[in-house]
């Protein structure tokens, strides 16, 4: 009967100790409570809690990564877009996390989407379109300082997708399209004021020697007539006569 009791006092202390054995992987910590009254955290390793008296929390330290839901924000010129983001946080220090709110996952989604709308809000498309590198950082450091209480640290924040109205769409694909065309014109009248630079340049070297206003006058001649069958009528210039009627005679 004795054994049965000694036997008995052993497996209830036994399972005493097993009840109390906590395991605490490398990214996590415990925060441990004893009597309601926090005593800190542990980890990562094995360690005793106390059954009954102390109670333990666990808390990951992994970066989180939250998809902040698509929401229609007006921006500051009145123009109504659909955008997207994603947050990147983690813990820092896991007993804020546990004491000073009581879901840091939940309110952390909730100031994000709230940032997101009101940073949004206070630019303007174009901003949003092209200056998103600078809203990301705006939003990061508005989320980290909010969080920061609760032993949060957002590393980053990026804005994923901004959806334009249909009409909206339509409209800069119309400036898009005569951007491109006025860019073409001006290209196009550069050449063509460029090409006349070089003709005149030509042109004032041709009309100070004759001789070479008249080769160049044969060359398009032997160029024209260079394709068989083609009958070519070339009015001479006077030029050409004035050159033959002045040229010096050969003496013999």
């Amino acid at each position: 009967m004795l054994d049965l009791v000694l036997f008995g006092l052993i497996a209830v202390v036994g399972l005493f100790i097993l009840s109390g054995i906590r395991v605490v992987n490398e990214y996590e910590r415990g925060v441990i409570f004893r009597l309601g009254r926090l005593v800190g955290a542990r980890g990562p390793g094995i360690f005793f809690v106390v059954p009954v008296l102390e109670s333990m929390v666990k808390v990951d330290l992994r970066t989180v990564t939250y998809d902040v839901p698509s929401q229609e924000v007006v921006t500051r010129d009145n123009v109504t877009v659909r955008v997207n983001a994603v947050v990147y946080y983690r813990v820092v220090d896991p007993e804020k996390a546990v004491t000073e709110v009581l879901d840091y996952r939940y309110a952390t989604a909730q100031i994000a989407q709230t940032t997101l709308r009101s940073v949004i809000g206070q630019a303007e498309l174009d901003e949003v379109l092209s200056e998103r590198d600078k809203l990301n950082v705006k939003l990061q450091q508005i989320i980290d300082e909010a969080t920061n209480p609760w032993g949060i640290k957002v590393t980053a924040v990026e804005i994923k997708d901004v959806e334009l109205p249909k009409d909206m769409q339509r409209a800069m694909a119309m400036q898009a399209e005569a951007e491109r065309e006025r860019r073409a014109k001006i290209i196009r009248a550069e050449a063509e004021m460029q090409a006349a630079m070089k003709l005149k340049e030509a042109s004032e070297v041709l009309m100070k020697s004759k001789g070479a206003m008249v080769l160049r006058i044969l060359q398009t001649m032997q160029e024209s007539a260079s394709e068989p069958g083609t009958v070519i009528v070339f009015p001479i210039p006077l030029e050409i006569l004035e050159y033959f009627q002045n040229k010096p005679k050969d003496k013999s």
